[in-house]
């Protein structure tokens, strides 16, 4: 039903929406600047916080840092595939942060996490609608439609337990 309007929306405009332009706004509403899914974004949550803030632990949780670390590790592991890279990350070290000990270390983790999202969201834009239904690297990591999908959906979860966390840390305040 939903696609039968937004079909019909499409053609109302005179226009086709292409894919790749869809996912990147789905991408760009997710970590750069969108409110409308969750009323907020990762960098929203991540430039409004100091370092020693993002690296506080509340009880068992993952740091805002890690979390921020983590998601990065894809997008930059994803990112480097989609621009002829190897495949080079593996699950087993997307939690191995570098310690975070200064404002600075932090600053640099949250400026290569937005320069990231922007290469990423920005290789999704130009790409072809033929190259997202083909293999990702090989056929039993699916499409790379998937993978970006995998991403949006990745980075929301994550971005739940980064307003989670924010939320608890300000309460102790």
């Amino acid at each position: 039903m939903r696609d039968n309007i937004d079909s019909n929306n499409q053609q109302l405009k005179g226009k086709t929406k292409k894919m790749n332009i869809d996912l990147a706004n789905r991408l760009k509403e997710v970590l750069l600047n969108g409110k409308w899914i969750a009323n907020t974004n990762f960098k929203e949550q991540i430039t409004s916080i100091s370092w020693e803030q993002a690296i506080e632990k509340v009880e068992n949780l993952n740091t805002i840092a890690l979390l921020t670390f983590h998601v990065n590790y894809y997008l930059k592991g994803v990112l480097n595939v989609f621009q002829g890279g190897d495949l080079e990350i593996k699950d087993k070290y997307s939690f191995d942060m570098p310690e975070i000990s200064s404002e600075t270390d932090w600053l640099n983790l949250v400026n290569e996490f937005v320069s990231n999202a922007e290469k990423f969201i920005s290789h999704v834009e130009k790409m072809d609608d033929n190259l997202l239904t083909q293999p990702f690297v090989k056929e039993e990591y699916g499409s790379c439609l998937k993978n970006i999908e995998a991403q949006i959906e990745h980075s929301y979860y994550h971005l739940g337990q980064v307003s989670l966390i924010k939320k608890l840390i300000m309460l102790r305040e």
